[in-house]
């Protein structure tokens, strides 16, 4: 069996800092073979940086996904590119920099790793997650290509695969866009897994044909707080609507993340679970 760890939403430096401080641990004590994290709101909250990149490859992330916050800190879009295990969203538009997934290799098994990101009351411009998943399956499973990686569709059809099986992360609000998505590749993906709300759900479970499933990994930030930021001026903004500066929060830090068991022989889950470790 291998196992795969998947950390939600990294939020700041509390969020930064309890990776660190823990995956290492957790990682051998687990047992784990491949650790992705989101770290769309790594910075400051919102976006990431090349620094901060570099400083959870290094703690023993393996792959870096994002979100819709991708481009929120300036000169990202120039830095993306020259991290080949960092992946932004593959159904935003192909104009956009930036790898559309990443292949990581652990025992002998190759997996990809990649984002959708929803459109139910998501305002970035992206293709249709359920059509852009298809498409993305169809080059890393079966070696079709439409040119966005690069090849200018001279791979199209020559029957190579690239990945042994793939994880779909799908980065959205509506839970129902993201329950759709896991029933659209239950025994095509091997986990399907949710981000952006920042709430860990209570529905992991192993869907009927082995795709392993959860609405929401959660957040890992600060909990004492509004989605990692301070009460205050939340709350503040809820009663009166007037702007005020949302800082990061700092108490009751916790790393959420979900770990996914599969046999790489059948490329089924076999089980799924929330992972809670506070610092």
């Amino acid at each position: 069996m291998l196992k795969l760890l998947f950390i939600g939403d990294i939020v700041g430096k509390p969020g930064r800092e309890i990776v660190v401080e823990k995956l290492a641990a957790l990682r051998a004590e687990r047992g784990v073979d491949f650790v992705v994290a989101n770290a769309e709101n790594a910075a400051a909250g919102a976006g990431i940086t090349g620094a901060i990149a570099k400083t959870l490859l290094a703690a023993g992330v393996d792959a870096i996904t994002l979100g819709d916050h991708v481009w929120d800190q300036k000169g990202w879009d120039a830095e993306i590119a020259a991290f080949e295990r960092v992946c932004r969203p593959a159904n935003l538009p192909a104009a956009c920099p930036g790898r559309e997934y990443v292949v990581l290799e652990a025992k002998g098994f190759r997996l990809a790793v990649t984002t959708m990101l929803g459109r139910q009351f998501v305002g970035m411009k992206a293709e249709c997650p359920f059509l852009g998943v298809n498409r993305v399956l169809g080059e890393l499973m079966r070696g079709e290509s439409d040119g966005r990686d690069g090849s200018n569709g001279s791979n199209r059809s020559n029957g190579k695969a690239k990945a042994d099986g793939v994880f779909v992360e799908i980065h959205a609000e509506a839970t129902s866009e993201k329950q759709a998505m896991g029933w659209h590749l239950d025994g095509r993906a091997i986990a399907v897994l949710g981000t952006h709300t920042h709430v860990p759900t209570a529905d992991a479970t192993v869907l009927p044909n082995g795709t392993a499933f959860m609405c929401d990994v959660g957040m890992t930030g600060p909990y004492a707080s509004v989605l990692g930021r301070e009460v205050k001026p939340v709350l503040g903004r809820f009663l009166d609507g007037m702007p005020r500066r949302f800082e990061v929060a700092g108490g009751d830090v916790r790393m959420s993340a979900a770990l996914v068991t599969f046999d790489p022989a059948t490329k089924r889950a076999v089980g799924c679970e929330l992972v809670t470790v506070k610092k």
